[in-house]
């Protein structure tokens, strides 16, 4: 049997009872247990009609039907490669930088290399953590290839780790900025919807009312274009109170306003006089652009703030203009 793709699981009394883990190994028999385990951890095992399933341990009932997805075989161990990269700040327990829109994070089926973690062992060398494992060193926390803003890297195991406590218990603060259609409403709010794994399409994640976990984002209005009744878009700030997967651009999409240009949770424009810059913008309008935490190391209030970058920049003009025009 190969080892990729998906794979569905349907379990009878023989299994009842059993260890998750356990019983999905021996039902899939390519895959050792410490296989299974980390598929599991890594939210890629799911109920076929509900929830991702996070917990190994978790017993099997009869009758059961588990979705088990599993990706191609990883590269291998990242090579060096020397890519431009815009360093804010850099110390020898970490370092933060303003990553650019295109620029893949780690390398993965698809994208092998010229990652952020190719250019990081290039400029580190030896001196990134090793907790993220030999594909992933240094890195704490990702942002989606198509957004840019800034991101921090650990570069020894104990701020990893100091670093992994933060966002895990969200004792930090990250802003982001995106161009959404529409106009939010109310202008200020909290979105406060649980998100885990959308029901059908696995690589997608939605608000589930009935399982995921919880999510909380608060959101503002700092303007808008078009008519003031019915604006084409708007240009908004998100503050993240928790950290889930796709969680800016899953909340505003639910509350309406998707981000403009995004590929996967967007949508296409009502309206048939938007401007083709807005209709035509390759990839999510959306920017990390503040990041701020206490340093593990020197226990200093640590706070980066990073523009919008140029294309952003000169879709907000054309919009601004388009906008005057009468």
């Amino acid at each position: 049997m190969s080892d990729a793709g998906r794979h569905f699981v349907t379990f009878d009394d023989s299994a009842s009872g059993e260890r998750l883990d356990r019983a999905l190994t021996a039902a899939l028999p390519a895959l050792t247990r410490s296989r299974v385990k980390a598929l599991i951890e890594s939210r890629r095992v799911a109920l076929a009609d509900g929830p991702t399933i996070e917990e190994p341990s978790r017993k099997v009932k009869k009758g059961e039907c588990f979705v088990v997805d599993i990706p191609e075989p990883e590269p291998a161990i990242p090579l060096p490669q020397a890519l431009a990269l815009d360093i804010l700040h850099e110390d020898s327990d970490l370092l933060v930088l303003n990553k650019p829109a295109g620029l893949v994070v780690h390398p993965a089926p698809g994208n092998p290399d010229h990652t952020l973690v190719n250019a990081l062992l290039a400029h580190c060398g030896d001196s990134l953590s090793g907790i993220g494992g030999v594909r992933r060193p240094g890195i704490v926390h990702r942002l989606d290839k198509n957004t840019s803003g800034v991101m921090v890297v650990a570069k020894n195991d104990r701020t990893h780790q100091a670093l992994s406590k933060l966002f895990a218990a969200h004792d930090l603060t990250r802003v982001y900025r995106a161009l959404v259609w529409g106009k939010p409403m109310p202008p200020v709010g909290t979105i406060d919807a649980a998100i885990g794994r959308h029901p059908i399409d696995r690589k997608r994640m939605a608000v589930r009312k009935t399982s995921g976990r919880r999510a909380v984002t608060e959101y503002w209005l700092e303007s808008h274009f078009g008519p003031a009744l019915r604006p084409l878009a708007s240009l908004v700030g998100a503050k993240l109170e928790t950290g889930r997967t796709h969680q800016v651009r899953v909340h505003l999409a639910h509350i309406g306003c998707p981000v403009v240009g995004d590929p996967v949770y967007g949508r296409k424009p009502r309206n048939a006089s938007a401007p083709e810059a807005l209709t035509t913008f390759p990839r999510q309008a959306l920017h990390a652009a503040v990041l701020a935490f206490r340093h593990p190391g020197t226990r200093e209030e640590m706070n980066f703030a990073t523009e919008l970058p140029q294309d952003f920049k000169k879709l907000i003009v054309d919009l601004s203009v388009s906008s005057r025009l009468p």
